[in-house]
């Protein structure tokens, strides 16, 4: 007798994005209507935002198109995001087989995760990631994009330094059947112009990619940024801009969104 599945239930549908099917979809479609269309070669990485929908989708969207040319190929997603709801030094893997969201059920690469549980900064743990929309709200992007054809290994990062984050994706790096996602947004509470001039320099560092140079205030996600950003450098790689948008009101303050693919 097999053993049953344990499944993630969907913990921001309804929030962040629509809980119905049909309304998600609706969603989805939006996004990418308004999505920046681009000609880059098939990314090994992206950074994207991980707002509500309405905010930064479309950027989301942005970075999801650069995908087209990897669809079929991709096979495994790593992604990668901060912890807003717990203090975490080191990262936290969940205990479930599966992801679910209202457009079906995502299997995780529960190998890969066993793997990483050998590093003594690793924790296996539902609680962190229950509640953490900032991965959650990507996996409806990637169902769109890759069907239901890939595993996910979704990755909450603590306060780690940037060499710490570089050797688990490189465990985990793989060839074009592995892509790695970051979730990111940019600078939080500030008026609109200052978060533009702000987060101008923000993207300057991360095209650099000079993830030391990134401080707390400039993305929510640093610590996987800065680990992505060394990896990058490691492999020797180059990273540029697909879109970013700063019409969004967040918490009474302007917002501002970047998406960035490294190839």
């Amino acid at each position: 007798m097999q053993p049953s599945l344990r499944v993630r239930k969907p913990a921001v549908a309804g929030t962040f994005y629509p809980q119905r099917r049909d309304e998600l979809v609706v969603a989805l479609d939006a996004a990418w209507a308004g999505r920046v269309v681009t000609q880059n070669p098939p990314p090994k990485a992206i950074i994207v935002p991980h707002a509500g929908y309405i905010y930064s989708g479309a950027v989301a969207a942005s970075a999801y198109a650069t995908l087209r040319d990897s669809v079929g190929l991709i096979r495994r997603v790593v992604l990668l995001g901060p912890s807003y709801h717990y203090a975490l030094r080191g990262f936290a893997l969940p205990e479930v087989d599966a992801w679910q969201t209202p457009l079906g059920l995502v299997p995780l690469d529960t190998t890969a995760m066993t793997r990483l549980t050998a590093r003594g900064d690793v924790v296996r743990t539902d609680l962190v990631l229950d509640r953490e929309h900032a991965l959650e709200v990507h996996v409806p992007f990637l169902q769109t994009v890759l069907g239901q054809i890939f595993q996910l290994v979704p990755i909450v990062v603590g306060q780690v330094p940037a060499r710490s984050v570089a050797d688990v994706l490189q465990t985990l790096w793989g060839g074009p059947e592995t892509l790695i996602v970051v979730s990111t947004d940019l600078s939080h509470y500030l008026p609109l112009e200052e978060a533009r001039k702000h987060d101008a320099a923000t993207v300057q560092h991360i095209e650099r990619l000079a993830g030391d140079a990134l401080l707390s205030d400039d993305c929510c996600g640093r610590f996987p940024v800065a680990g992505l950003l060394l990896a990058a450098h490691d492999h020797k790689m180059q990273c540029r801009a697909v879109a970013r948008r700063g019409n969004c009101v967040h918490r009474l303050r302007g917002c501002l969104h970047s998406t960035r693919i490294l190839r």
